[in-house]
């Protein structure tokens, strides 16, 4: 696990990494972050393009977030050079066109305190590597009212700032990289984790059809739903009605997620060619053969489904299987 973006603040926020090795690089620091943004960049579009199919909002300002003592702490006294941590949480990066880079927040910029809220190193992340200060960082941007201005104090070069970053209201879902030699992605009901993997094979258009996918498990809270049914994990998620109630659960994924990114501005059809042509290769989390369609089924059924879109629709479009999160699983 490396990076978590908390959409509720649309962050990306380093949870605790295995402890890195002492001799690693600024370079490699700066291809982190780079795949930290490109993450960030297509959950904030999502995130804020389909608040009026969410339930559950909160600030999406733009940031990606991290904190010092995410980091080995062999590795701490060299990083304010290369992330500038004048306090314990910092600015990793701010998306293009947010309401954060409107407001001028910048790069390398500490946080010190959030709605006047001065955030502080969490005694668990002070002898080895910890998400909690992150954590706390996250949820206090959280718990501010989504339709609100965010205000920030930064510090940089020794000079504080306070910053008052427009509202910026969307689904509230958190997000993370994660390390690993797979093409995984899951989805929770609360985090949707996507392999690093995936930034190495596919460009940004393509990733964002397997975070929309994951985004819309929950917004349609197939995790709570899938719980409710009682259904059995692991090798029995595979058979019989664990299995059917999986595929469910995926194909409504499917065609919700395809209405994510067409409402965030993307091209629709990029989901008939991603899962079509690279539905196979995606493997861990829900991603298992028997509770999924086939690659030819999942692209046949999302083209199936622009076609039915009304001439003329509005956007954001609510879709009709948006209904199904109230149903029960059967």
């Amino acid at each position: 696990m490396r990076s978590m973006l908390a959409a509720a603040a649309l962050l990306v926020a380093l949870p605790a990494p295995a402890p890195a090795p002492a001799q690693e690089t600024p370079e490699q620091f700066a291809a982190l972050r780079e795949v930290d943004m490109r993450l960030a960049g297509i959950a904030w579009r999502l995130a804020t393009a389909n608040r009026a199919l969410c339930r559950d909002l909160a600030p999406v300002p733009g940031i990606a977030i991290h904190a010092i003592d995410q980091y080995d702490p062999k590795l701490r006294a060299g990083l304010p050079a290369i992330f500038g941590f004048e306090a314990p949480v910092a600015v990793e990066g701010v998306v293009p066109n947010s309401a954060a880079a409107r407001a001028g927040v910048r790069p390398n910029e500490g946080i010190s305190a959030v709605a006047g809220q001065a955030l502080a190193i969490s005694p668990a992340g002070r002898a080895q590597a910890s998400s909690a200060t992150r954590d706390a960082a996250a949820a206090v941007i959280a718990r501010q009212p989504a339709d609100a201005p965010l205000a920030l104090t930064l510090v940089q070069g020794g000079r504080t700032r306070t910053v008052t970053v427009p509202p910026s209201p969307g689904c509230r879902s958190r997000f993370e990289v994660l390390v690993g030699p797979g093409l995984s992605a899951s989805a929770d009901g609360d985090i949707v984790q996507i392999g690093v993997r995936f930034f190495e094979r596919f460009d940004d258009d393509m990733i964002a059809v397997v975070v929309a996918h994951e985004f819309a498990h929950n917004i349609l809270k197939h995790r709570e739903r899938l719980d409710a049914a009682g259904v059995k994990r692991g090798l029995l998620s595979e058979f019989g009605r664990n299995g059917r109630l999986f595929r469910q659960t995926e194909n409504q994924a499917d065609l919700l997620g395809m209405h994510l990114l067409r409402n965030a501005g993307w091209d629709p059809a990029l989901a008939v060619r991603f899962w079509r042509e690279h539905g196979g290769e995606v493997d861990g989390g829900l991603f298992r053969s028997r509770t999924h369609p086939s690659s030819k089924a999942r692209g046949d059924a999302v083209a199936a489904e622009i076609a039915a879109i009304p001439a003329g629709s509005a956007l954001p479009y609510l879709p009709p299987v948006l209904a199904e999160r109230d149903r029960p699983l059967n």
